[in-house]
Parts: C-alpha cells; structure tokens; sequence
C-alpha cells in the first residue's frame, strides 16, 4: 500500500473521525482547526496538528497544501468556510480534494468550485442504513461515481447453485467479480463457482441493475 499524505480540514466528529482512521491505517496524516481544543484533542493521534484558519490562503499555502495526495475539507455547519476552504485548497493546487456538504445546495456548490468528491456523511448514512433495513442481505456498498456501484451482499436461498446457473449477468445485469466463504475469497469466480447460503457476493453493476438484485434478495 503507498502510503499517503493526507490533510485533513476541520477536526469536529466527522473530520477527527477521518483522520485519526487514515493515521491508524498507516498514511502520513496532518490534521487542521483554527479551533485549539480540537487541534489538542487530537495531537497525539495523527503525525502533525496544526491550528490553521483555512480560509486564509497564505495560510494554506504556507503548509504546502498542494504537496498533499488528498485534501479533506471537513469544516462543520460553517458553509462559508467550508467553500472558502475548498477553493483555496484547488487553487492552491491540491491534487484531490474531498469536501464535506451540509445539504444540497452546499453540494451543488462545492462541486461546481471544483471539488473532487462531495460527501453528505449524515445523509449518505441515512440511505445505507434504510437500505439495510429494506435489504439485510445487503453488507457494504461502494459508489464509483455515476451510475455504478460495488455491492458486497451475503447470498441466501435465492442464490444457490452455480454461477453459469444462476446467470446473474444475464438476469440482473450484474457481474461477480468475487466470492468469500469464512476466510477463503475466491477473485473472479469461474462458471462452475459454486454458490452457498451465506456466502459473501462482491458484484458490481449500475444502480438500476443493483436495484433489481436487491428486490430480488429480499422478496
């Protein structure tokens, strides 16, 4: 794994959550708040804490923001700031910026000054755990963007037999592109992959594919 250099903007739940998780996974984490309590509270849990007022270009410029891989923008209900920050950040020249949205219009925003990935963490949470609810088979989703997805669900009696048999290219427009049992994982399952209730599924496939397979799974 190539280690990152991370920046993370912001040190409320959210943020601190995001930067104290890549700092145990081993990427070079350096997190900001003009806040102090929220700088101290996570010194000792990433490489470097700061406080820095985002909104002041010099400042940002001045910790090399372009130099980072990725640039978190986690500011809370501030949205001004929240803008102000991004801004600086891509015309700075960080590479990849990710900027958390308080709402809609917030998104439709922070995506036209040219952030790279708008996140909307309480309502993204909201729709993955309605659709647990409505689907239990249904363990983790990834979005790539657009109208794709990879889906990892558990297999149930629906889902018995062979690959080749089961057909679900054909039938949902869905490609398996793995399967695990226990603790073995098999990537790019053959046809003749046998299928057995509780067997952990990773499909890709477009929403609408991915929709289909779900109302098959819990019907």
């Amino acid at each position: 794994m190539k280690i990152k250099q991370c920046l993370v903007i912001g040190l409320g739940r959210f943020g601190t959550a995001v930067a104290t998780t890549l700092y145990e996974m081993g990427h070079e984490v350096v997190a900001i708040d003009h806040d102090e309590e929220h700088v101290e509270r996570v010194m000792n849990l990433v490489t470097h804490a700061a406080i820095v007022d985002a909104t002041d270009e010099r400042a940002l410029r001045a910790i090399g923001v372009s130099d980072f891989d990725v640039v978190v923008v986690a500011v809370g209900s501030d949205v001004q700031a929240n803008i102000l920050a991004t801004m600086n950040a891509k015309s700075l020249g960080a590479p990849y910026v990710v900027s958390k949205a308080v709402d809609e219009m917030a998104r439709r925003v922070l995506e036209r000054i040219g952030a790279d990935m708008v996140v909307r963490p309480e309502h993204d949470m909201g729709v993955r755990l309605a659709r647990q609810i409505a689907t239990p088979n249904i363990v983790d989703t990834l979005d790539l963007g657009g109208d794709h997805a990879i889906v990892e669900l558990e297999a149930n009696d629906r889902l018995r037999g062979n690959l080749r048999d089961l057909n679900l290219t054909g039938r949902f427009g869905v490609q398996v592109i793995a399967v695990g049992r226990g603790s073995a994982i098999e990537v790019s399952p053959r046809a003749e992959h046998e299928i057995r209730p509780h067997d952990k599924l990773v499909v890709i496939g477009t929403g609408h594919a991915i929709d289909e397979l779900r109302r098959y799974l819990g019907s």
